[in-house]
């Protein structure tokens, strides 16, 4: 077992202030709180922000707040803005749209390894379902919730989580909403590739080249348990020219992307916010 790591909540949204609210509300209810929450906007509206700051003073560890315009999709460059002022040892990245059990991080500090990336389940639910959780008449989700789509990955049976496995070279179907990863190496592959706008395969670009580094990807079920609220689907038109990406990263093995974290500036950037 490892010494205790510090980690941190890495988060990305875009004009859902209510989603959110109900991520950082599971956040407080941590049963192992995290040591900072990183919150990467991609160009939301003065309301998220006013929500962020609503919230500040109920959490005793740091927000970091990265905001940029919006200019369309373009999540892993705000991502890797945020990161850089990153500073805990253990990174777990999810979706604003996502809501925690109250042992998600204690799961993932449980099964966190060296040289491993993990990717977690979700569990999604129905528009109604949706809808009373935003609406605050839903007290605690569980495997049998009216509402939950696929309940098996609402099972939270830790002890037999390692019976479950996958082929830890595969980048095939990554889901950002759940992943976690060593902060030493997102460095080491300088974080994901800015490269990519639009939506579509940037998660998968990013885990093939952790795997192209020798992080190697570990699956987790029947723990670190989130819920999906449901939305609307993002826009897809550029989805061909990122899978022809992340099929690059895949033929030439190649681990660091050469526009990624080492140059994302602040400085230069006048349409981002300062980080508070």
């Amino acid at each position: 077992m490892l010494k205790d790591s510090s980690v941190g909540i890495l988060i990305s949204t875009y004009n859902w202030p209510g989603a959110l609210k109900t991520l950082l509300q599971s956040i407080l209810r941590q049963t192992r709180v995290p040591d900072e929450i990183l919150i990467a906007d991609d160009g939301s509206t003065v309301a998220t922000r006013k929500l962020i700051d609503w919230f500040r003073p109920l959490f005793k560890v740091p927000i970091t707040y990265a905001w940029q315009e919006d200019k369309g999709f373009r999540k892993s460059l705000i991502l890797n803005k945020v990161m850089k002022e990153a500073t805990a040892d253990y990174i777990i990245q999810v979706d604003g749209d996502i809501v925690l059990h109250p042992r998600f991080v204690e799961d993932h500090l449980q099964t966190r390894r060296e040289s491993m990336f993990v990717q977690g389940s979700r569990v999604i639910l129905t528009p109604a379902t949706t809808a009373n959780v935003l609406a605050g008449s839903v007290e605690h989700l569980h495997c049998l919730s009216r509402g939950v789509s696929n309940r098996f990955n609402a099972i939270r049976l830790p002890a037999l989580s390692p019976m479950i496995r996958s082929n830890p070279y595969s980048s095939a179907n990554i889901k950002a909403c759940n992943l976690a990863f060593w902060r030493k190496d997102y460095i080491a592959i300088n974080g994901y590739d800015n490269d990519f706008q639009g939506w579509g395969w940037e998660d998968c670009e990013f885990a093939a080249r952790l795997i192209n580094a020798g992080v190697l990807k570990r699956r987790l079920k029947l723990a670190a348990i989130c819920y999906h609220l449901h939305h609307d689907y993002n826009s897809r038109f550029r989805i061909g020219e990122n899978e022809q990406k992340y099929n690059e990263t895949i033929q030439s093995k190649h681990a660091a992307c050469s526009n990624g974290l080492k140059q994302t500036g602040w400085a230069v950037d006048k349409n981002v916010s300062a980080i508070s």
